[in-house]
């Protein structure tokens, strides 16, 4: 654990669209690993923001970056909400003094301001959305077994069913995750997502490793959410993509796949400010 008695201000780092700027009331961010007092995955003398409760971290460290953060968004008074991810399509609506932390589910979506919503990744795609007109999010964690499953679709459905949200109103930003450059996948992989999409021979790119091996498979997850979120009726001008891959900018961004499983975690977060 950090030294307390170290002269130590942990700061978080994190990216955010600069499409939404205009929205005063919402408060969102991507994470990255640099930054707060980790050093379960960091190079000697360095400190890093794990969000996590990992089995290498300790817990008051996780607390502290996660404190960093709320205040870095200036959020510090926005109680923050987690779940337990489980490569699934089940999005829960979060109300005013409810936490679902210890109930399974890969979505979140509330318009009770004063709350941040919060997914966890480490390779897996971050999707948020904002509704402009309702004023209310969501927070969407996708995996291919989430995307295979629609998890994008299905929180835009509950928003609409939920807050009356329509979609000329939504505003959708895929975040840092594993590229189409660096994700290999096998062939149930493939089979699975040529059995579920019309358009899934468009998500895959096969490059040739040498005459005596078959040629890998690259599955594209960003593109894959992003005809999620046309198909559910978005607009091209209100999907936003940060294009970071976090295979490729270890440095910058944890990754499960780049450190064969032993890794921290970021956070995305979306939420609407308390109106004074």
């Amino acid at each position: 654990m950090a030294d307390s008695s170290a002269d130590l201000t942990p700061v978080s780092r994190n990216l955010k669209c600069e499409a939404w700027a205009p929205f005063t009331w919402l408060v969102h961010g991507f994470t990255t690993r640099t930054g707060g007092v980790s050093t379960a995955y960091a190079a000697a003398s360095e400190r890093e923001l794990n969000l996590g409760f990992t089995a290498e971290d300790e817990r008051p460290n996780v607390e502290v970056n996660r404190h960093a953060l709320l205040r870095n968004l200036k959020a510090e008074q926005m109680e923050l909400v987690t779940i337990r991810q489980v490569h699934s399509k089940e999005v829960h609506c979060v109300a005013a003094g409810q936490n679902p932390c210890t109930q399974t589910g890969d979505g979140l979506i509330t318009n009770q301001p004063g709350l941040l919503l919060a997914i966890l990744t480490a390779d897996c795609v971050p999707v948020l959305i904002v509704d402009r007109e309702q004023k209310a999010v969501g927070a969407f964690h996708a995996g291919w077994r989430g995307t295979r499953q629609r998890i994008v679709e299905e929180g835009v459905a509950r928003m609409e069913a939920v807050f009356k949200s329509r979609v000329d109103d939504l505003s959708a930003v895929i975040g840092p995750c594993i590229g189409p450059c660096c994700y290999v996948v096998g062939d149930e992989v493939r089979a699975e997502f040529t059995a579920e999409f019309k358009y899934a021979a468009s998500l895959f790119n096969q490059v040739s490793r040498g005459d005596d091996n078959p040629p890998a498979q690259y599955l594209d997850l960003v593109e894959a959410n992003r005809r999620q979120l046309l198909t559910a009726g978005l607009g091209v001008e209100n999907i936003h993509t940060l294009n970071r891959c976090t295979s490729c900018e270890p440095e910058t961004f944890f990754s499960y796949r780049k450190s064969s499983g032993r890794t921290g975690r970021m956070m995305s977060v979306i939420g609407v400010r308390e109106i004074t």
